[in-house]
């Protein structure tokens, strides 16, 4: 059997060949220009401005461009690295072994219930947990957060039959095809719009329905990749490499856990209720924004009212289930900071790593002792974390040799001559290769919608169809272009080879995609409100 690459070897390749090609593709640019967006100043396309310039083939600077791609990712490396150690510290109690197999138990006794029984207990709460995360893809688009939840899902993957790749489609899989199929993403639809010069967030009726037709095939092809597995483990392509989590679980089992309440978490426990009062006493109301609309609610003194119950007898009954007890109030705070207060990576790491050493003072762990956790989660991590910055130099080989805007230029010309749906597919295509290399939404919103937006009206198709082909063109391939950091990241804490990874999702993939183009069709042949 041929062995797979590492995935180190797999990036630095591509890396090798965007830089061949800026010796082959002509070298032009486009003038650029400041526009308001959405309240925010962005640098947008002057249409009709490209212009070829003097070649820049990039040698020596596939070396440089690792420093340039760990540079410009640092905030996803240190991401990784703080939320990797900060469940390092989690994990050493085993608290979250505790809360899986006590899920386990109750979900069991769930059976009992014949409606429960003819569904599936396990199908039940594979459905639910996808359809919340594509609902965070929808709304907020959550991308960068699932990093942290891979270390939750994967663990309760495994104890249910399930494999690492199940795991990762519950929380990472399922808010990216929300992501894909937005219905208020304010960095695709939002951005792209704006741009567009279409009212913000309008034709939400139609993009609901796609955002539910995708998070149905999302589910579908999950529960019958793990239902697959169940039946037969050996049939996962990550079952060796799984040994891992088996491993972790299995610790559970063979190590039982002595419950216990150290006095160390009652301090605790004081100390997060002093938090929570606090803030409620300084920020009583939050502006939770969705969209274009927003309400104010009464959030962190519900939060502290919660805690306080709930963190009574949770701490009552052992240490383990009031560190659990943390990391579920640490995902409220999580929500509420995003959609209240516009909180992003660094934010996010911060309230992880408080946790983490809120969790390992809970279990009575000294000052050293936690530093050596620490440095033992950022080890474990660390290769997960590195090939976020070496993916990242493939960007920087193409935008230094300049030569992606002479790929827009080509692909935009060539666009003329085609019919409506022709033109469609080609934009939607386009998109969805040009996502391949460029990741970032905002920025391929601010590259490609003014132009887009103008042929759009030359062919006189509606604009809003523009930008459900760029929407559906930025969602699908971020789940298996070796250029997204945060593919990489996940995979790099899931222990799944990209290889490996690609192998599996590519067909899933395609799937998506040629039901993107289907939902895309009806746009151009029927009026639906706000197109």
């Amino acid at each position: 059997m041929k062995k797979i690459p590492h995935t180190f070897v797999i990036v630095f390749s591509l890396i090798l060949i965007a830089a061949a090609l800026t010796w082959v593709v002509p070298s032009g640019e486009f003038v650029r220009q400041q526009e308001i967006v959405q309240g925010s100043t962005r640098e947008v396309v002057v249409p009709n401005s490209f212009h070829y310039v003097d070649g820049s083939p990039q040698t020596w600077q596939i070396f440089s461009s690792l420093f340039n791609g760990f540079c410009d990712k640092a905030d996803i490396i240190i991401f990784i690295l703080m939320v990797g150690g900060a469940f390092w510290i989690l994990n050493n109690s085993h608290a979250i072994d505790v809360g899986v197999m006590a899920f386990l138990k109750w979900v069991q006794r769930l059976t009992r219930f014949r409606l429960v029984s003819f569904l599936g207990v396990d199908n039940i709460i594979i459905t639910l947990v996808m359809i919340l995360f594509s609902i965070f893809g929808a709304v907020f688009g959550m991308s960068e957060e699932t990093l942290a939840f891979v270390v939750i899902f994967i663990p309760l993957a495994v104890s249910m039959g399930y494999d690492s790749i199940v795991g990762v489609c519950m929380c990472y899989v399922a808010a990216h095809v929300g992501f894909a199929g937005a219905v208020l993403n304010p960095f695709t639809v939002g951005i792209a719009q704006g741009i567009a010069g279409l009212p913000l967030f309008s034709g939400l009726e139609y993009r609901l329905i796609c955002w539910l037709v995708l998070t149905i095939i999302g589910i579908i092809f999950v529960l019958w990749y793990a239902h697959r597995v169940k039946r037969d483990p050996h049939k996962s392509p990550v079952y060796d490499l799984d040994e891992y989590w088996r491993s972790r679980v299995g610790e559970q089992v063979s190590h039982p856990v002595r419950y216990h309440t150290p006095t160390s978490a009652w301090i605790v426990y004081v100390l997060v209720g002093l938090v929570f009062v606090y803030l409620s006493y300084a920020m009583p109301t939050t502006q939770i924004s969705v969209g274009n609309s927003s309400s104010n609610l009464v959030i962190f003194p519900v939060l502290a009212v919660l805690y306080a119950i709930l963190g009574w007898f949770s701490v009552c009954k052992s240490v383990h289930f009031f560190i659990i007890d943390l990391l579920l109030f640490t995902i409220l705070t999580l929500v509420v900071g995003v959609l209240g207060y516009g909180w992003g990576v660094m934010e996010i790491s911060s309230l992880f790593l408080a946790m983490g050493l809120l969790s390992g003072i809970a279990d009575s762990q000294n000052a050293n002792s936690l530093a050596r956790l620490f440095l033992d989660g950022c080890k474990d991590i660390m290769s997960a974390a590195l090939v976020v910055g070496l993916a990242s130099g493939i960007l920087f080989i193409l935008k230094d040799g300049q030569i992606i805007d002479t790929i827009l230029y080509g692909l935009t010309r060539s666009l003329s001559s085609l019919g409506d749906v022709a033109s469609v597919g080609v934009m939607y295509t386009f998109q969805t290769l040009l996502n391949v290399v460029m990741p970032s939404g905002s920025a391929k919103a601010a590259l490609t919608m003014p132009i887009m937006s103008q042929f759009a009206d030359l062919i006189q198709v509606s604009r809003q169809s523009t930008v459900l082909a760029f929407q559906f063109g930025d969602g699908f391939t971020n789940m298996l272009t070796p250029t997204s950091g945060v593919l990489v990241g996940v995979l790099g804490i899931a222990r799944i080879p990209y290889a490996t990874w690609l192998k599996w999702v590519w067909k899933f993939i395609i799937g998506l995609i040629l039901v993107g183009f289907l939902l895309i069709l009806p746009t151009i042949f029927f009026e639906f409100p706000g197109f």
